[in-house]
């Protein structure tokens, strides 16, 4: 697989095996989490178009294995389990949260990632980019520095990702957080879009624009071919 995407891509797909993907997460062991993967195998679908994420799933919440990541993984701290289920094939953005990121490989996809020391009065541009593959079963760490967004397919089925993180999470901020971030001299707040969530969003990718985000990520919009 990997082989292949090298070769329809005309830029390099590195294995999240890697040493070069240390610096932004690394391969978890140690939990079992094919409940969760069964879950979502059994119980979501691939959109036909674009994504669907839901931030929090009872049901994968309530596994075992939550309240060990929740207090090995995460030293205590509550979580939120839920998934992303799609067919991207483009850099779109990225985003960051001050805590890290599980994510569990259902399927096969691939992941655009950056740091957050890139970042140059809040701008980046898509060649600071590297791309990793994540193969079917892996899971993996992303640590707070690192920008990320929507994984991309590598087939035409599209892909399947539980996503773990600090509960609350990519939800919607209230009317006084908005107020407060608003009024914020801090100049990271204009990349604040959700609770625990800051993008920037390449011009071109519409949703994100709708929704408010930093205009943030330059050049051009990369499409990852499978």
């Amino acid at each position: 697989m990997l082989g292949h995407l090298n070769e329809v891509n005309d830029i390099m797909i590195l294995d999240v095996h890697d040493p070069a993907f240390e610096t932004y997460g690394r391969i978890i062991r140690g939990y079992d989490v094919s409940e969760i993967v069964s879950w979502l195998e059994q119980n979501t679908d691939i959109p036909e178009n674009g994504n669907v994420y839901v931030a929090s799933v009872p049901e994968m919440e309530e596994t075992e294995v939550r309240k060990e990541i929740e207090t090995v993984f995460y030293g205590g701290m509550p979580v939120q389990i839920g998934y992303c289920n799609g067919r991207n094939t483009t850099y779109n953005g990225f985003e960051y949260h001050k805590g890290s990121e599980i994510n569990i490989a259902v399927c096969d996809f691939m992941l655009v990632l950056a740091h957050a020391w890139q970042i140059r009065d809040n701008t980046i541009h898509t060649e600071d980019a590297q791309v990793f593959w994540v193969p079917k079963g892996t899971v993996i760490e992303m640590y707070e520095t690192t920008l990320h967004l929507s994984p991309c397919r590598t087939c035409d089925e599209g892909f399947k990702a539980a996503v773990i993180l600090p509960k609350g999470t990519n939800t919607p901020l209230s009317e006084e957080e908005k107020a407060l971030r608003d009024q914020s001299d801090d100049p990271e707040a204009e990349l604040l879009l959700q609770r625990n969530k800051w993008v920037l969003s390449h011009p071109e990718r519409e949703p994100l624009m709708r929704q408010g985000a930093h205009p943030g990520l330059i050049g051009e919009n990369k499409e990852l071919k499978y």
